[in-house]
């Protein structure tokens, strides 16, 4: 038996995550926070407030705090990325942040890091790999009324400093995502 690198952008986006928060903890200390986050206010000027709106997903604020997120994103990401290919997912990945990233800016006036919306994506979209048209997958509807119901309600009976909206927002995403690439996606037998 040999090892693959059976994921390579889920492997790819882990590693970078793992990166940032292992220099951010051990000789470079903010720098997932000046870098790796999005701020309260959004610069036009600032090339580096571009740049935050995507690299957010990459900052995490600890370590329970990025293996919550990667261990996730380690159970979904590869069956995702087998059914969508790299290409797609790398992009629904980005997309993802972009949405959660810039109307997290607009509309919000505190920070943004993690990859939660990321997670939420895959979540959603993972309930929706075998989805064809005409049907709802009954483990769709579900998992929208646990993890999503969840969020709503967080979101506004719990005041914790968790981006629940960038969660919602990310789950969104998975959904659209699921629906409109549900047949388009490569499956094991088409490789």
């Amino acid at each position: 038996m040999k090892i693959t690198f059976n994921a390579p952008v889920v492997l790819g986006f882990t590693l970078a995550a793992l990166t940032v928060h292992i220099l951010s903890v051990t000789i470079w200390p903010g720098f997932n926070t000046n870098y790796f986050a999005t701020r309260g206010q959004f610069d036009f000027n600032s090339v580096g407030d571009y740049f935050r709106i995507f690299s957010h997903i990459l900052g995490h604020a600890d370590w329970e705090h990025l293996l919550g997120n990667f261990t996730l994103v380690l159970l979904m990401g590869p069956i995702i990325e087998d059914k969508y290919g790299s290409k797609k997912l790398l992009l629904m990945i980005l997309v993802t942040a972009l949405a959660t990233g810039a109307i997290y800016t607009l509309f919000w006036d505190s920070g943004l890091m993690g990859a939660s919306g990321i997670v939420f994506m895959m979540i959603l979209l993972g309930s929706l790999v075998n989805f064809s048209s005409g049907t709802i997958p009954l483990t769709f509807i579900l998992v929208t009324i646990l993890f999503l119901g969840r969020e709503i309600y967080d979101s506004v009976a719990v005041d914790n400093n968790v981006a629940n909206f960038a969660h919602i927002l990310g789950g969104v995403c998975g959904m659209v995502f699921g629906f409109f690439l549900g047949k388009g996606g490569k499956s094991s037998a088409s490789k």
